[in-house]
């Protein structure tokens, strides 16, 4: 399959009905938790929590923050520190994610632009972009891994979807069931996958962005994961 170019996904529009957002919102954070996204994440972030301090993790176009709070929870269970913070660049979004974290201590939100960070070099710990990366078009792919890199000083973590036939159609099968009543859902859900990409297109993005010590790994249900550390 070849990516689809200079398309764009209804949720990346400035402004929605709130509660049609807020329910698309809540079926990506139901596939991220059924179908991959949130197991494929824990395959590789507990081994690069500190062990004896407080881990700094940035994760960038957090969504409804399902995955941060997930994190804190897990931390939570295993005795483990962590200050996560969300970022999402659109207003709505980043206001549905700061109602959800409200209780959390350990997860704040900023409403911020993944290609203009407003943090220091070498904030963090460990940098997280999932489901996020195909919002990206052509060098800036590139340049948001940078953005991500500088206020990181440990690993970045990328979890994408596979771009592949099978994938493309169990997303087209769940616009036309789970998800036909959400406008929003029902439209990005396919676009994702061909927005997606392969393993071999996720590492040349990683080492064009100066990333080190670049791995894709494959997970169950059509999911990429990219460890590295930056630059």
């Amino acid at each position: 399959m070849r990516r689809l170019e200079g398309a764009r996904e209804r949720l990346d529009d400035p402004r929605h009905d709130p509660a049609t957002l807020e329910r698309s919102l809540a079926h990506v954070a139901a596939v991220n938790r059924w179908l991959g996204g949130r197991r494929a994440l824990f395959r590789h972030l507990p081994a690069r929590l500190a062990d004896r301090r407080t881990t700094a993790i940035l994760d960038v176009g957090t969504g409804s923050a399902g995955l941060p709070l997930a994190v804190a929870r897990w931390a939570r269970r295993h005795r483990r520190s962590v200050a996560v913070t969300a970022v999402d660049a659109h207003p709505q979004v980043a206001g549905i994610a700061r109602r959800h974290a409200a209780g959390t201590p350990a997860v704040r939100v900023v409403a911020a632009d993944g290609l203009t960070l407003p943090f220091p070099d070498r904030t963090f710990d460990i940098g997280l972009l999932t489901l996020t990366l195909h919002h990206f078009e052509g060098d800036a792919q590139v340049r948001v891994l940078q953005e991500l890199a500088r206020v990181v000083r440990g690993w970045i973590i990328v979890g994408e979807l596979h771009r592949a036939w099978p994938n493309y159609l169990g997303a087209r099968l769940l616009a036309a069931t789970v998800w036909r009543r959400n406008p929003l859902t029902r439209h990005d859900g396919p676009m994702s996958v061909l927005r997606a990409f392969r393993p071999d297109e996720l590492r040349a993005l990683a080492r064009a962005a100066g990333l080190r010590d670049v791995a894709v790994r494959r997970h169950p249900f059509y999911r990429l994961v990219l460890t590295a550390r930056s630059g």
